[in-house]
């Protein structure tokens, strides 16, 4: 089981890069990241090619629900940014879950 540090390095890692896609240019987004395995949730948002404040709440406590939703373990995450998980696979295989609406997985599919 990996830290909340880690995670919090792996997200910022995760989706500082993603942000930083031209094709990512004026999203602003919020976000979540549920870490089943450590029961908190990293909620955040995608703005102006970075990723901004990220805090850490602890998993059940009630939050507005993000526009952009990830479910995994602390492992996964530190896995997905080390190179050592692909997304695709992860996602169809039911390791990682991400929701978000229609548009904003248009978007996000062609940069993941």
């Amino acid at each position: 089981m990996a830290t909340m540090d880690e995670c919090l390095t792996a997200l910022t890692r995760i989706l500082g890069d993603l942000a930083a896609k031209p094709a990512a240019a004026g999203l602003d987004r919020s976000l979540s990241c549920r870490l089943t395995d450590l029961e908190q949730v990293v909620l955040g948002r995608l703005n102006s090619g970075s990723v901004r404040d990220l805090t850490v709440v602890a998993d059940g406590t009630t939050v507005p629900k993000a526009d952009i939703r990830l479910t995994m373990t602390s492992d996964d995450l530190v896995a997905l940014t080390s190179g050592k998980l692909s997304f695709a696979p992860a996602w169809a295989s039911g390791r990682v879950k991400f929701e978000a609406g229609l548009r904003d997985m248009l978007r996000l599919r062609s940069l993941l």
